[in-house]
């Protein structure tokens, strides 16, 4: 996949821009099942046209540059994520613009003479609620009224769960409380986090649960503290695991606020101290708590494990 990073204003040279696309529009983070469905809907009018597919995000989220939320902006999937998935679904080439306060300020004609005739897009494909230009002023029917027979324009109504909006908005809802099943819902995959395996305490293998510590990567979401059933990637295999996300209370002082993701893996005994490894998540077991001591922990964990066991199983 082809990867272009456009600011306002960009300079491009015919090469760099090959086309003509089909595009999908969007800032799609988590590319979740209502976000497939507006890129599906774009593959298939590259496919029966013979165009190439494209898709625009952004980067940084507007409402960091616009100022609109007072809570910390967190991303499902940060940018090199996000490039993989859509990667994965056939994307050719995707472009990342850069939204800064002077892209903002863009007339809603601006916005689609410089980043829709400009790319050689031949069809704009955006969900119903999309906006663009400055106050959000610009709609697709606004749109489709800029294209003037230079382009078609196709919106794609929403995709709902539980008679609601899919959206990026009850994805972090749901990861806040570690509602997986419901980001699993809503996702259409697993939630997932990149990380590396490195040096913790080891205190797990002197109580007979090793567990591997992983050092989530930069930008990655961790939900809510807990216990969770999750399968993690590494050396190229699934393993099936119980993973621990939070400040170890037992161990620990409750001023020491370092938070810890501890994976214990079922059936694998394998040295991966610095290997990269992903972690699904599939399901939250029980909230974090502190024991009274180290037998009625391991009697816990032993619980969780076989909880997390069981529901692995039925999800295969």
């Amino acid at each position: 996949m082809n990867t272009i990073h456009l600011s306002y204003p960009h300079h491009l040279s015919d090469s760099t821009i090959t086309g003509p696309f089909s595009l999908a529009i969007g800032f799609f983070d988590g590319v979740h099942m209502g976000h497939r469905e507006v890129i599906g809907h774009a593959k298939r009018v590259a496919e029966n046209q013979g165009l190439k597919l494209a898709v625009m995000t952004f980067d940084p989220h507007p409402s960091i540059v616009l100022g609109k939320r007072n809570e910390k902006v967190f991303y499902i999937t940060p940018l090199d994520q996000k490039l993989e998935l859509l990667q994965s679904m056939g994307v050719d080439t995707t472009f990342v613009v850069r939204f800064t306060s002077d892209f903002a300020q863009l007339s809603p004609a601006n916005f689609v003479d410089t980043f829709i005739r400009q790319l050689n897009v031949k069809h704009v494909t955006a969900g119903f609620d999309f906006t663009f230009g400055a106050f959000g002023k610009g709609n697709m029917d606004i749109m489709e009224s800029l294209a003037q027979d230079d382009f078609n324009v196709s919106v794609v109504e929403k995709k709902s769960a539980d008679s609601e909006k899919i959206s990026s908005t009850r994805i972090r809802q749901a990861l806040t409380v570690g509602d997986m099943e419901k980001v699993l819902e809503l996702l259409g995959r697993p939630f997932q986090i990149p990380g590396i395996v490195v040096h913790g305490d080891k205190r797990g293998r002197t109580i007979g649960f090793p567990t591997a510590n992983i050092q989530a990567k930069e930008g990655s979401y961790i939900p809510a503290t807990g216990v969770y059933a999750v399968r993690m990637l590494v050396q190229d295999e699934w393993v099936d695991g119980v993973c621990n996300v939070g400040y170890k209370p037992t161990f620990k002082n409750p001023e020491e606020k370092k938070l810890t993701i501890e994976v214990h893996l079922f059936q694998f005994d394998k040295n991966i101290y610095g290997e990269e490894v992903f972690v699904d998540w599939y399901h939250h077991i029980r909230d974090e708590r502190k024991f009274d001591g180290i037998e009625s922990l391991k009697i816990q964990i032993e619980k969780d494990k076989q909880t997390a066991m069981t529901f692995l199983q039925k999800s295969n």
